[in-house]
């Protein structure tokens, strides 16, 4: 080493790259560029949305405190007559004798939903309701039909 240049006795300073030293990576073109995933996210969040309000109303028809013909643009017309025949039996059995029978369906809260996805158009989803007696499992299937999502099954357990 030299004391005045600091530099090692037969050391070699590298020298700095030239412009056909560097290898040049082309960017993407948009059209070579992967297409972005958060459409497939922003619907999956849309679905299970959807799927928690038509739940919650559909218990809420059942418990009575709600209309069922508020579920009128969300369900398809089979599924809103078995709900409207099953809140009819449920109100038949509430007005019986049995104690507990009064208090079905109340209070109901969906506590999680689930969405997966079939096809493009077509999600199956499931929802865990609680009120106050019980647990409750329902099953749905969203299909697409001209930008709108109707629920073409609903099953309440």
């Amino acid at each position: 080493m030299s004391p005045i240049t600091g530099i090692r006795a037969g050391a070699t300073v590298p020298r700095p790259p030239t412009s056909t030293d560097r290898r040049t990576v082309p960017f993407p073109s948009a059209s070579d560029r992967p297409t972005p995933v958060l459409r497939l996210v922003d619907q999956d969040r849309e679905v299970c949305a959807i799927s928690r309000s038509t739940v919650q109303a559909a218990v809420e028809v059942l418990a009575g405190t709600r209309p069922a013909q508020q579920l009128a643009r969300r369900l398809n017309e089979r599924c809103l007559a078995a709900l409207q025949h099953r809140a009819a039996l449920t109100r038949r059995v509430a007005s019986g004798t049995s104690p507990t029978a009064g208090r079905l369906h109340r209070n109901p809260a969906v506590r999680s939903v689930r969405a997966s996805r079939v096809s493009e158009d077509v999600y199956e989803a499931s929802a865990v309701v609680s009120d106050e007696l019980r647990v409750r499992a329902v099953a749905l299937r969203l299909e697409r039909s001209r930008l709108v999502w109707r629920v073409t099954v609903l099953e309440i357990g």
